[in-house]
């Protein structure tokens, strides 16, 4: 269901809100009827949290940050309390957040690995010396070099987000433009991560070897030619959670098989609220091991 809503959502961005005051389109009617669905969904779950509170089954709702949401939601002091409406939008953005854009991340490491057969041998060659076939553990994580290159790349090339929202506090000069206090910007910071000026004549083309000294290095020490979890004091918060997981899920896809791609796969990158395989992504996955 929030899937299907942001793809209704990124499709209406820019319709003039006083238009749907007097006239709802089939879109915004099943928009409305996908965020009721999702209200559901998470009250639902909320609603299994404050049972076992009354029923004497747990002493709170939880350490996690459902049961924080839950809390606040129950805060006798109604100045903090959480509403019904902030606390499921704070759901939907943990979703997208913390696990749609991670899934988008994996999706096209898995695409780029299954065309750069010899990217997906080294990364390999990595995990299994560094790890051989046990499960990853967060303390040798930030050992794997050559996947660390490959997620740099991955996400220059695809970035799960393509653009940031920030607001000029006040009046600023940039460049030949003068930008008024109050002003909202949509930075699109993808068109940077393909600007061939920032990357070479290169620049479309998947080649991790440009992170092997490090970020830094690769920009020429250019501060806003790489910012895939944003910039600044408002940069994403989950970067290196975000990180830490593809690392572990792709390492554990490589320990049990080899990636190819099919032959059904049709290539549409596209922008919802992540940028995704519009017809998603079809591979071939083979068995390293015989008894698989």
């Amino acid at each position: 269901m929030l899937n299907k809503l942001s793809i209704i959502r990124s499709r209406n961005l820019w319709n003039a809100p006083l238009i749907n005051k007097f006239w709802k389109s089939a879109d915004m009617l099943e928009s409305e009827e996908l965020s009721k669905g999702i209200q559901d969904c998470v009250m639902k779950i909320v609603k299994k949290r404050e049972d076992k509170v009354e029923n004497g089954e747990a002493n709170s709702f939880g350490n996690d940050f459902l049961g924080l949401l839950a809390k606040a939601y129950h805060d006798p002091d109604k100045n903090n309390r959480l509403s019904m409406e902030d606390l499921v939008d704070e759901c939907k953005t943990f979703y997208f957040a913390g696990q749609d854009t991670v899934n988008s991340l994996l999706a096209w490491m898995v695409f780029l690995l299954a065309i750069h057969g010899d990217w997906q041998e080294k990364a390999r060659r990595e995990v299994f010396e560094i790890f051989g076939n046990q499960i990853p553990d967060s303390e040798d994580i930030s050992k794997l070099k050559i996947m660390t290159m490959i997620i740099y790349e991955t996400l220059r090339l695809y970035g799960p987000s393509i653009a940031m929202m920030r607001r000029a506090e006040r009046e600023v000069r940039l460049g030949k433009l003068v930008l008024p206090a109050n002003l909202d910007l949509l930075v699109v910071h993808s068109a940077a991560h393909h600007d061939p000026q920032l990357w070479g004549d290169e620049v479309h083309l998947f080649k991790p070897e440009r992170f092997a000294e490090g970020i830094a290095k690769a920009i020429n020490y250019n501060v806003g030619a790489f910012c895939p979890f944003g910039l600044g004091p408002r940069n994403c918060v989950g970067m290196n959670f975000a990180i830490t997981e593809a690392k572990i899920a792709l390492s554990m896809i490589l320990q049990r098989y080899t990636i190819s791609l099919s032959p059904a796969y049709v290539h549409s990158p596209i922008p919802y609220i992540t940028v995704q395989p519009q017809h998603g992504i079809q591979v071939i996955l083979e068995s390293l091991h015989n008894d698989a």
